[in-house]
């Protein structure tokens, strides 16, 4: 076959380093803009993001000619670099150094749009902690519970 062609979603997850709750409403939109336009330019269009203060999740189309470990790399740097920018309360913002990134289904896309879009309420009942160890059961990926946070 002469030409390559793909299209796999992913739903990435990685929080603020420590779970500071610094993501503020103030400048979550602003963030999503520049996170969809990295991600834009890296040949991997975001489907849904959204932002709770500890944590991010974005479900894009993965290019077909990046690795993941890159496209992650360059959009926490990136977007660690812009929100420092914000004013004095952002100087000191990292990213956790770790993340968890998850195949989707293209019949399970609207469903995984409709749990991103509704972070806020699901984390009125459950920590982003136990989301995420959810997660990794789910998808039967074995964890140290050592490292798994910083």
């Amino acid at each position: 076959m002469p030409q390559s062609l793909a299209k796999v979603y992913v739903h990435l997850v990685f929080s603020t380093k420590n779970r500071e709750p610094l993501l503020i409403e103030a400048v979550r939109a602003d963030l999503h803009a520049y996170m969809a336009g990295i991600l834009r330019d890296l040949e991997s269009p975001v489907v849904e993001i959204n932002t709770e203060p500890d944590h991010a999740h974005v479900l894009f189309i993965l290019s077909r000619t990046r690795a993941l470990s890159v496209l992650v790399r360059e959009l926490k740097s990136g977007s660690s670099a812009w929100i420092k920018t914000r004013g004095d309360g952002f100087t000191a913002f990292h990213w956790q150094n770790g993340y968890g990134a998850f195949s989707v289904s293209q019949s399970a896309v609207n469903d995984v749009r409709e749990y991103i879009r509704r972070q806020h309420e699901h984390h009125k009942l459950v920590s982003f902690q136990d989301e995420f160890r959810a997660f990794l059961r789910r998808y039967e990926i074995t964890f140290d519970e050592r490292y798994v946070w910083d």
